[in-house]
């Protein structure tokens, strides 16, 4: 938070000018630390008709299965990280394919941004994040096991569209606001 000036530390809560909201503020040179909601990227991998899932090694919701997916790293583009995470959490390479959708969860403070992929290789292993990992047909996905809403979406949303790579890209499903109540 005090890198922008070396040895500042004279921060407050204020409504800089021209602003609305409440931020954390220099008194020393005027800097705006602004909070923004963090980005997860991930995907829905394919290889042939078989889906990738990754058991989660780490909090949250442990144990539980997930679609490669994690925060985005700064100098990445979305779909790179989406790449990526697939790489550090499956040891798996993908062929990107198009945005699948854009998830809003308010409550938590992310903006998902999840694509559709095609493995290039079967040849995947469980990395530092995953337990495990494996492929399963749709009707097999362990869905009483998933470890975000999140995830199902984006399964039942790419289902809808495995043969295509024209669609429009899916947002939260009808009455899923992300929110803590509905609203």
């Amino acid at each position: 938070m005090t890198d922008h000036l070396p040895g500042a530390r004279n921060f407050s809560t204020r409504i800089p000018e021209g602003d609305n909201r409440e931020r954390m503020v220099c008194g020393e040179c005027g800097w705006v630390n602004y909070v923004n909601p963090k980005i997860v990227v991930g995907a829905v991998c394919r290889l042939d008709q078989k889906i990738l899932l990754c058991r989660r090694a780490i909090e949250p919701r442990k144990g539980y299965w997930t679609i490669p997916a994690g925060f985005m790293e700064e100098r990445e583009s979305s779909s790179e990280g989406a790449a990526r995470e697939a790489m550090e959490e499956a040891n798996a390479r993908l062929d990107m394919g198009p945005l699948l959708a854009v998830y809003n969860i308010p409550r938590i403070s992310q903006v998902q941004l999840i694509y559709k992929a095609t493995l290039v290789s079967p040849d995947v292993s469980a990395g530092d994040e995953s337990l495990e990992v494996a492929f399963f047909d749709y009707d097999d996905i362990p869905w009483d096991e998933l470890a975000f809403p999140s995830v199902t979406w984006a399964l039942r949303q790419a289902r809808e569209v495995w043969e295509t790579d024209s669609f429009a890209t899916f947002g939260n499903p009808p009455g899923e606001t992300g929110r803590m109540t509905p609203g």
